[in-house]
């Protein structure tokens, strides 16, 4: 059988300092701000779906994205297994109460598009219910864009290698070991079973009105820069004026007491006894 071809891994010699990349991050971040503010203001629907195989770096990716946005415009989307009571809907279902109204982002770490690669693989769906997905998906995401949601495909790529260290160092860290599931390891095992599944979502669902964006992502901090600025190249945003914002003047007391602090039940102060 032949060997998979597999992306070369990023030496550490081209791994972005961390200086430059946290002072390109926050530049990037404020940007984001700029847009989420002309999302806000105009109405737009804005759906930036997130793929990539186990420990790609899509979630930390997503942390740095939503970092300084406004929680009521931009939400993140991760659904967990369907219920029984999905399982007998149109697949694609729940992912459309999850859409975006306007004024709103929408982030989705991991989407519709399990169907392509780990309900595929893992057995979860059947061959008839793969195939209408690869049918339907191109039509689904043709109908967003027709209605004017603005939807952004990337896909985040790991070397294997590269994978096995990210695994690894979950395993050894107990504040990120829930980061790591038997799903995961299956991932390790299956790897070239996950890399026909990418290949063939690719051909079907890579669309002109949604094509895919492949993320180079044995650099996590390389992959960050690179996908938002991405996101903010393609999406064509505007700075929106706001109006001026002036503190009132605080209002003289007119009598007010703040009840005793014995009445109240406070906090301990455990940072006291840090010094």
């Amino acid at each position: 059988m032949a060997k998979t071809s597999k992306a070369p891994k990023t030496t550490v010699a081209e791994r972005v300092p961390k200086k430059l990349y946290e002072k390109e991050l926050f530049a990037l971040q404020g940007e984001l701000v700029t847009m989420q503010e002309w999302v806000r203001t105009e109405g737009k629907r804005v759906v930036v779906i997130f793929e990539g195989r186990d420990a790609a770096g899509k979630g930390s990716t997503i942390k740095r994205v939503t970092q300084y946005l406004n929680p009521r415009v931009a939400r993140i989307a991760a659904l967990p297994a369907p219920s029984d009571r999905e399982r007998t809907q149109w697949y694609f279902q729940r992912y459309v109460a999850q859409l975006p109204a306007a004024g709103e982002i929408v982030l989705f770490d991991r989407s519709w598009y399990n169907r392509a690669g780990v309900e595929m693989v893992m057995g979860y769906c059947t061959n008839d219910e793969y195939h209408r997905f690869l049918h339907q998906c191109p039509i689904f995401e043709r109908m967003l864009v027709e209605e004017g949601v603005v939807l952004l495909k990337y896909w985040f790529s790991v070397s294997d290698a590269e994978q096995e260290v990210r695994f690894k160092s979950r395993l050894e860290d107990p504040m990120r070991r829930w980061k790591l599931s038997p799903m995961d390891l299956q991932s390790i095992s299956r790897w070239e079973d996950y890399s026909r599944a990418k290949d063939q979502m690719m051909v079907h669902t890579d669309i002109p009105e949604a094509p895919w964006w492949v993320v180079e992502s044995d650099d996590k901090r390389r992959a960050r820069l690179n996908m938002i600025k991405h996101l903010l190249s393609t999406v064509d945003f505007h700075e929106v004026q706001r109006l001026p914002i002036k503190l009132p003047h605080r209002p003289p007391s007119a009598g007010y007491v703040r009840p005793p602090r014995d009445t109240q039940k406070y906090v301990p102060d455990y940072a006291q006894t840090l010094h």
